[in-house]
């Protein structure tokens, strides 16, 4: 059988039942394992063989499921985490400690740009930020002999800005690094970061993967494609032995494949526990048999609401890369050629306090922090996620006083639009 469509993935990957056992992946809600003898359990602690004994590390239920958003990213392996921030957390810090470097896209998500600049540098990791549209010459002269990563998002979060992928893939493995992508906005089904030359994916599965709102989680996918053999030196956490877990070498007993999730499993796990619960990974599934259907409608929805808000008297920018004119619209057309996703950014005529005003107009869609899940609902990003950054890091990350970041639900898209334009009105 050839390999199946992403469509049919959603539904069928990452378990398969035998027989007489449940249709619907089980919900493993237990913190230990039993065993018989405790040199089954020692093999289990030396790596030697696989299994569970504490759910602080992995659990089946969530094994389940990430081995269904492996599938649909077409990764190696993946491990669940207990938000996006823990998944984004653990990536880079698998790869670098004290006095390393990191390149990263200055539009990520506000939340991102904090744990990067600001706790990450407590820990003695430097970061460099440079804009998504930076030229060769600018992101070249980013790296330092001690960079570990490029981190970008596919879609930038709220600035909706497409990144190249390709270009910084390129410039990442010119220094022998992997570029690791938060693709949570496009998700697998819109964007296949790997096609394009991405190491890592990051995801905030809480958001159109879960799809309802009803869990907290974070997934990390590995490419299984970087060789981090060819550079010893500066990853020796995978290709040196790690005295903490009785001289394992990653790369030599997991290979290229299965290296860089057994050591988040093993070490940052381990010692960090953010665990998703196996509750919340059940609920992610139901989320995921659904996914190919729901951003279908998402970014029809969006890209009407788009259209409308375009030609709105009291709207005076629109940023959706799937809206004919936008500055990102070629490189949403090569990496996006299926949708947008479902947010549209824009900037409502008259500044922050407009648009404020025009947020608590709105009828059908609700204020929240939230994004990218059934129902429409808004944020002011500069007054919630992003209001721990000055006027200059607004600028760096896209984020104007007048921005709105729109979610557009599954709603009938006619509704919103009446909606949006009664508040714009008043």
């Amino acid at each position: 059988m050839k390999e199946m469509s992403i469509e049919t993935k959603c539904i069928q990957a990452g378990y398969v039942p035998g027989n007489g056992e449940p249709r619907q992946i089980p919900i493993i809600q237990s913190t230990t394992f039993k065993y018989d003898t405790s040199e089954d359990m020692g093999k289990l602690f030396d790596l030697e063989a696989s299994g569970y004994f504490y759910t602080r590390l992995q659990n089946p239920t969530n094994d389940y499921v990430a081995a269904k958003i492996a599938a649909l990213e077409g990764g190696t392996a993946a491990m669940l985490t207990s938000s996006g921030q823990a998944a984004n957390f653990y990536t880079i810090f698998n790869l670098a400690s004290c006095g390393d470097h990191v390149v990263a896209v200055s539009t990520i998500y506000g939340g991102t740009f904090n744990l990067f600049s600001v706790t990450m540098k407590r820990m003695g990791i430097d970061f460099t930020f440079v804009s998504p549209y930076c030229t060769d010459e600018e992101l070249e002269a980013a790296f330092r002999p001690n960079t570990k990563a490029v981190f970008g998002e596919t879609i930038a979060n709220p600035a909706l800005i497409v990144l190249d992928i390709e270009r910084f893939a390129g410039a990442a493995h010119a220094h022998g690094v992997p570029l690791i992508i938060d693709n949570t906005f496009p998700t697998p089904f819109l964007c296949n970061p790997f096609k394009f030359g991405a190491d890592i994916v990051t995801h905030s599965t809480t958001k159109y993967m879960d799809g309802h709102g009803a869990g907290v989680g974070g997934c990390i996918v590995d490419s299984g494609k970087f060789d981090w053999t060819k550079y010893p030196d500066k990853f020796p956490g995978l290709c040196t032995p790690d005295e903490s877990y009785h001289g394992v070498t990653y790369t030599e007993r997991f290979g290229l494949e299965g290296a860089f999730i057994t050591k988040a499993t093993a070490q940052l796990m381990r010692d960090f526990g953010s665990i998703q619960s196996p509750q919340n990974a059940f609920l992610l599934n139901l989320g995921l048999e659904s996914l190919h259907v729901r951003m279908e409608r998402h970014c029809e929805n969006a890209l009407k609401i788009a259209k409308f808000l375009s030609t709105n008297e009291n709207v005076t920018w629109v940023k959706y890369s799937g809206l004919e004119g936008d500055k990102d619209y070629q490189l949403a057309q090569k990496y996006l050629p299926k949708g947008s996703c479902g947010v549209v950014s824009f900037g409502v005529k008259g500044g922050r306090k407009a648009a404020e005003a025009f947020m608590k107009k709105l009828k059908l869609a609700s204020i929240e922090t939230h994004v990218a899940d059934a129902r429409t609902c808004c944020l002011h990003p500069a007054s919630a996620t992003h209001r721990q950054m000055n006027d200059e890091e607004l600028i760096a990350a896209g984020v104007s006083a007048d921005l709105v970041r729109l979610s557009v639900g599954l709603e009938n898209a006619d509704d919103l639009i009446a909606d949006l334009a009664q508040a714009l009105a008043k």
